[in-house]
């Protein structure tokens, strides 16, 4: 699946629900899902600034593919289901379409309404860090 397929399926699945509480408790359920990260990789170099509470991205090149790893405190749990939301759309994916992808699910789904202005920081970082990922691993590759 490409960036924008992950994105349109996304959309379609918020689509189902009509009540802003519903979607809120989907995002918190999708953070449940997201696999554990491990906690040496739970460090200041990962931590995402700028997030109301404490938000942890770390991501590894593995066969010119970026893969994303994520998680939050266990009282953030709005947020880890945003990190998971972003690795659902973002890991797997070439660096280089990481670094150029537009993120047009985020609005389509009312994100807006969802999260408080300090969230929307929050997630607007975590994007910033996945974005600059795929950013340094395609300069790499080009060097």
């Amino acid at each position: 699946m490409t960036i924008n397929e992950k994105q349109d399926e996304i959309i379609e699945e918020f689509d189902l629900f009509d009540d802003q509480l519903d979607k809120t408790q989907y995002i918190i359920d999708l953070g449940k899902k997201l696999p554990p990260m491990p906690e040496a990789q739970k460090n200041d170099q990962n931590r995402i600034m700028g997030c109301q509470s404490k938000v942890w991205v770390d991501a590894e090149l593995k066969d010119d593919k970026l893969y994303f790893y994520g998680d939050s405190e266990p009282t953030a749990q709005i947020s880890k289901g945003l990190v998971g939301l972003l690795i659902r759309v973002l890991s797997g994916e070439k660096p280089e379409d990481i670094a150029n992808a537009d993120l047009y699910f985020i609005p389509r789904v009312g994100m807006g309404n969802l999260i408080t202005s300090l969230r929307a920081g929050g997630l607007a970082s975590m994007i910033e860090r996945m974005k600059a990922y795929g950013r340094a691993y395609t300069e790499k590759s080009h060097s």
